[in-house]
């Protein structure tokens, strides 16, 4: 049976619901499956628990979320392009657990690997560590993380088949494979989905057993949060 689905709403067609704990692959703008942000906005689910390296910005990826407060809780690494964000957590309608950026992608593949916690000595001596558990390893500090296994897993990908086989194209794949595996379900959407046959093993970042549902995005023009460019010489 093809896991392909005609659009992005039709991809989360009884998976949304209130309360719904939602991680998304990204980095910035890049690498962000835009279609199934906007069809989470267009369903007007609320009370959402975001887990994503960032929100995107004010008006664009996640941020688009955040302009609907249809978000609870965010699990992030950095807020620092997102007005918004800023807005709502000073005036505590959204709560923010902030975590380092390696913590969280390495929460995201415990959880895919089905490792329950692990220790790690970042963010020991700092706000990130109270109320967590320690113990000493050699003569170190260590501190235990657990694990996040979101409900929901949205990822963005640059080629797939029918089975779900993902492969991503350059920077944007930053976050998406960790937060592929680790979704309790999983929908990617991807610039080209193929006709007939299965992606090159070789070429397979994301094997199709993590992936449950697949849509074609729509053509965009890719956002860049930050464009530096130098000056031409003469």
């Amino acid at each position: 049976m093809s896991k392909v689905f005609a659009s992005a709403s039709d991809a989360l067609d009884g998976l949304l619901r209130d309360d719904l704990t939602i991680a998304v692959g990204g980095f910035g703008l890049s690498g962000n499956p835009m279609d199934l942000i906007e069809a989470v906005r267009d369903s007007g689910v609320q009370g959402l628990t975001i887990v994503s390296n960032n929100m995107g910005v004010d008006g664009k990826g996640l941020g688009l979320l955040l302009e609907g407060r249809q978000v609870r809780k965010v699990l992030g690494s950095y807020v620092g392009e997102n007005k918004l964000f800023a807005s709502q957590y000073l005036d505590g309608t959204l709560e923010v657990e902030f975590v380092p950026q390696g913590t969280l992608a390495e929460r995201l593949r415990a959880g895919g690997a089905g490792i329950p916690a692990f220790y790690t000595a970042t963010g020991v001596g700092t706000p990130v560590a109270k109320g967590k558990p320690v113990a000493e390893f050699d003569g170190r500090t260590y501190l235990l993380e657990r694990a996040i296994v979101p409900d929901l897993a949205l990822v963005h990908a640059y080629r797939a088949d029918a089975e779900g086989n993902l492969a991503y194209r350059l920077t944007a794949r930053n976050f998406n494979p960790v937060v592929a595996t680790a979704g309790t379900v999983t929908v990617a959407d991807t610039e080209e989905v193929l006709d007939d046959g299965f992606l090159d093993p070789g070429q397979v970042a994301t094997p199709g057993v993590f992936v449950h549902r697949v849509v074609a995005s729509r053509p965009r023009a890719k956002d860049i949060e930050q464009l530096t460019v130098r000056v031409k010489e003469a």
